[in-house]
């Protein structure tokens, strides 16, 4: 049962929806807990600027192996990461920044990035394509002949989708002679009509001219290659830099991974810190501390059970559409936190996409249920409000949500000109569930946001995308400590896009586009805040 008592929200959940309403609410938090209300902004800014060092230095350690291009990639980072540790950092020494000084810093980190780039993709080439002296000649062909040599750190670093300049083949082509023949013998005027070779990491890219439909295409030459090398290779039919289709063959050994036991054991360290958390949120929602009264779980159960559902619901509906399209995914990476429980979870592919499509569907179905469970328990909520309802909350708590605040109008109606609403717990469940699925629909990374952009528009326009949306959460991190947080995790965890499909030239359908386009709509109407004008217009709040 939930206690009758005036709902406490706590600070931290107030920073993520709606900072400009705090100053209106502690004056009633304080009366209603009898405490005063003590900022720890400075602390966490902090905690917030240790722990980005602690992850630059761990990513220098990382890069050191790899070299030139390692140290490029991770100097990327420290461009993008260093004005907002120096602003941080400054403000938890007292000092602060004006916004001319802070977009200068913008400005400079982003072109240090885009040079930087630059640098990174001419090492790239430079390392995939040494030319060999003349007495290197006849031993690098021998050793090209070795099925299982393998690539080097460098050559693994390189995008897909870069293609080194032509060289003499038969030189420094890793692919088996044997194996080359039986490659280009696939080929023909009526699927892809191969002009040349290139050597690429430890496979090939195949330059021509593409005759046909790219699914048809693609599927004949991928059942030619299984026909004649059984399973050793994989076929990628994808755009290189001038936007013309290639092949590239990799060997299958290049597949992504099975969850090993460690990452096996993380995962469900992950879990159950996740069900803590979610304990501990209901806990604050209720004004208690879970963790100092464990006695007390049935009263946090239910909002933890709602948090669940939003995240099970989401996992068991990306797993279906794996299944169905053979797809492996790893264990599901539960991101805990005391602010929402939960901010999702991290799932990896552990086989190769077949087309853009299943990537879309499958990142759009995880997303659809979780958002779906939430708008029913937000609407049931506001459909069971009425005056004496269990839990009452500040009108002004509805301005933090465009979505959330437009569908309490239409429900509740003239009771959000009161200070104090009468609500049903399941509005509070609901749009907390709809912030989590909010946050991973960001068009960034690896996240289902991201994922979608990258199925719908490309790679050229998700990777844009990621860098956008980083450098909005930047911004938005001088008035929310928290979305400095989600700008590290993407930069450190999944700007990545997700490696192009088995068939990357054919796009989905418009009906998965608008599909996609409304997911972003929603991610962006349940996260933004209602202006003051707008919240006037619709009578929220005195």
């Amino acid at each position: 049962m939930f206690p009758a008592t005036l709902f406490h929200i706590p600070q931290n959940l107030m920073l993520l929806l709606d900072r400009g309403a705090i100053d209106l609410l502690k004056p009633l938090l304080a009366q209603a807990t009898g405490m005063p209300i003590v900022a720890s902004e400075n602390t966490a800014t902090i905690a917030l600027v240790l722990v980005a060092l602690g992850i630059l230095g761990w990513g220098f350690y990382r890069a050191r192996p790899f070299g030139k291009l390692g140290i490029l990639a991770w100097l990327q980072s420290v461009a993008l990461m260093s004005p907002w540790l120096l602003f941080f950092g400054l403000f938890a020494a007292g000092i602060y920044l004006n916004l001319v000084a802070v977009l200068l810093l913008l400005v400079a980190s982003t072109g240090l990035y885009i040079y930087l780039g630059r640098q990174l993709r001419k090492a790239a080439s430079d390392a995939v394509l040494p030319r060999p002296d003349a007495a290197e000649v006849n031993s690098q062909s021998d050793d090209l002949s070795a099925p299982d040599s393998q690539p080097t750190p460098a050559k693994q670093i390189i995008k897909i989708v870069t293609a080194p300049p032509a060289t003499n083949e038969l030189e420094i082509i890793p692919v088996p002679v044997e194996d080359l023949k039986a490659i280009k013998g696939i080929f023909g005027i009526d699927t892809f009509f191969a002009t040349e070779t290139i050597p690429y990491q430890d496979g090939v890219i195949l330059k021509g001219n593409l005759r046909g439909d790219p699914e048809q295409v693609h599927s004949r030459l991928t059942a030619s290659l299984q026909e004649r090398l059984n399973d050793r290779y994989r076929l990628f039919l994808v755009e290189n830099q001038d936007d013309k289709p290639v092949v590239i063959i990799l060997p299958s050994t290049n597949d992504p991974q099975p969850t090993t036991v460690y990452q096996k054991i993380l995962a469900v360290v992950l879990l159950l810190a996740t069900i803590a958390t979610s304990l501990e949120t209901g806990g604050l929602l209720l004004g208690f501390d879970f963790f100092n009264s464990p006695t007390r779980y049935l009263e946090v159960l239910p909002i933890a059970a709602g948090i669940w559902a939003v995240l099970g619901s989401g996992e068991i509906a990306r797993r279906v559409l794996a299944n169905r399209y053979n797809v492996r995914l790893s264990w599901p990476f539960f991101i805990p936190t005391l602010q929402i429980g939960c901010f999702g979870a991290i799932d990896r592919f552990e086989s190769l996409l077949p087309n853009r499509k299943v990537l879309f569907d499958i990142a759009f179905a995880g997303s659809a249920a979780g958002g779906i469970v939430s708008l029913l328990m937000l609407v049931t909520g506001l459909l069971l409000s009425h005056p004496g309802s269990l839990f009452q909350i500040p009108a002004e708590f509805f301005k933090g949500s465009v979505l959330v605040g437009t569908l309490a109008k239409v429900v509740l109606g003239s009771a959000l000109q009161q200070q104090i609403v009468d609500v049903h717990p399941l509005v509070v469940i609901g749009w907390l569930g709809l912030v989590i699925t909010a946050i991973n629909l960001m068009p960034a990374g690896q996240l289902d946001g991201g994922r979608i952009v990258q199925a719908i528009y490309g790679r050229k326009i998700a990777s844009r995308a990621t860098l956008a949306t980083f450098v909005v959460l930047a911004i938005a991190s001088l008035v929310n400590p928290l979305a400095l947080y989600w700008a590290i995790v993407i930069l450190i965890l999944q700007r990545n896009l997700e490696r192009p499909s088995l068939n990357e030239l054919t796009e989905p359908d418009d009906a998965r586009a608008a599909l996609g386009l409304l997911a972003l709509f929603l991610m962006i109407a349940a996260l933004l805040p209602l202006t003051p004008a707008l919240a006037g217009r619709l009578g929220i709040g005195n």
